[in-house]
């Protein structure tokens, strides 16, 4: 039992836990249910707060803290698990709110984006709607955002917004970055094009994204993504930015919708935040697993009525300095562990994730950047269960689970992928901190 807790809890003593650790997914716009911003918002639904941070089944934060830790954990204190249940308890009271700072929901971005953000600098939108078709199929998708702003500067950080949350699976872009004078237009050629009947050559070609002389601009790969839960990490400024043209593109060469069973519509958006230096250390990624640059031991098929652990591993030829890691499963996901063996023998802790939930996939960010020595070895170890006692498993009874025959993962194929953001290693980055 906690000790030392108010004769009498108020909502002044619940708000500021409610505050971090809730509102910016319970407001509109976001993936939580219902809004917890006022009080009145969390009077209403005390029973339910209660019932879930009691049960530890929110705020959601699927990483394990004693394993290795990161920036925004979600966690709460057994003392402040204990103050809102006994606010609860109580018959959640007001009592003097008046030195609570009030919250304005329109200081948050509209995406994950935390207050301390600000407003974006620019909002790109795609130029039109999509159409979702009430098929009850997947659909890939590749299409383009143009841009075309004041002039060319650095971008400190972009987020993509889908326009509808409950069917948008994953977003991968790039940007295109187009020269002075070598565009007219960056918006002719948009459309909406069915990544499933259609190569990637071609669909970049039909949107044309070519220089206005038919030359190729310059790409910068995998600039920004999306998943479900995903907020975009934050870095100080001069470590892990773009310089970005005053006109482009971004190039979404996978735009997934899972399956819907009605009509509905769908208009994304980027928004951008510029920086005031320019991106002296630029940010590089390794990829292992599906689709990525390691391959999955064994080959990733998971038979019905199996409970089984994949593996996948890779060599760091040099020193680098990790900024954030973001590991990702589909359904069938029971358990994630990553780790570094360095050459000495000695293993640095990345991410143990025990109980996997594909609702909530994060880009985890270190408080500090993570030195890993040259000729480690990145090791993930998954746990996968294709049993009936999964009720996340898509299927009953369980079917054969494989790994995308192609690019486009749908959300009933199965996938172990890590992703791991990175700069080049310096001497003093170990004390360099990457919180705002």
């Amino acid at each position: 039992m906690v000790q030392g807790l108010p004769d009498t809890v108020t909502f002044a003593d619940v708000a500021p836990i409610i505050r971090k650790h809730c509102t910016g997914c319970h407001r509109p716009g976001q993936v939580g249910p219902f809004p917890l911003i006022s009080y009145q918002d969390v009077r209403r639904k005390a029973k339910t707060v209660r019932k879930m941070v009691v049960g530890r089944w929110m705020p959601p934060w699927p990483a394990d803290t004693a394993y290795s830790r990161f920036l925004g954990e979600r966690t709460l204190t057994a003392r402040q698990i204990a103050i809102i249940a006994k606010w609860v308890d109580q018959g959640a009271p007001a009592g003097d709110t008046s030195g609570l700072a009030r919250l304005d929901p329109s200081a948050w971005t509209q995406g994950g984006m935390p207050p301390g953000m600000g407003p974006p600098d620019a909002v790109v939108w795609l130029p039109e709607p999509f159409f979702l078709p009430g098929d009850n199929r997947d659909h890939f998708i590749i299409t383009k955002a143009p841009f075309e702003l004041a002039r060319d500067t650095f971008l400190r950080a972009v987020e993509y917004v889908p326009g509808n949350r409950r069917y948008a699976h994953h977003m991968n872009a790039a940007m295109i970055s187009y020269a002075a004078g070598a565009k007219k237009d960056p918006g002719k050629g948009f459309a909406y094009i069915d990544a499933d009947s259609t190569k990637s050559l071609d669909a970049y070609a039909e949107l044309g994204l070519q220089n206005d002389d038919g030359s190729w601009p310059l790409l910068t790969p995998n600039m920004v993504n999306y998943l479900p839960g995903l907020s975009p990490p934050v870095y100080p400024p001069g470590i892990g930015g773009y310089r970005i043209a005053r006109q482009g593109a971004f190039l979404l060469n996978t735009l997934h919708f899972g399956p819907s069973m009605r009509d509905t519509v769908d208009r994304s958006r980027f928004n951008l935040w510029f920086g005031r230096v320019p991106p002296e250390r630029p940010m590089k990624e390794l990829f292992l697993g599906t689709l990525g640059s390691s391959p999955v031991v064994p080959a990733l098929v998971v038979p019905p009525d199996t409970v089984m652990t994949f593996r996948t591993s890779m060599r760091v030829p040099s020193d680098i300095s990790v900024l954030s890691i973001n590991p990702h499963l589909h359904l069938l996901g029971r358990s994630f562990l990553a780790y570094a063996v360095a050459s000495s023998g000695d293993t640095i802790p990345l991410i143990r994730i025990p109980d996997w939930d594909f609702r909530w996939q994060f880009a985890y960010t270190f408080p500090r950047m993570l030195h890993i020595p040259g000729n480690s070895v990145i090791q993930v170890e998954v746990v996968m269960d294709n049993t009936a006692a999964n009720p996340n498993n898509p299927f009953s009874p369980p079917r054969t689970a494989l790994a995308p025959a192609g690019r486009h993962m749908r959300t009933t194929d199965e996938m172990l992928q890590f992703f791991v953001n990175y700069v080049d290693y310096r001497p003093g980055d170990e004390a360099i901190e990457l919180g705002q």
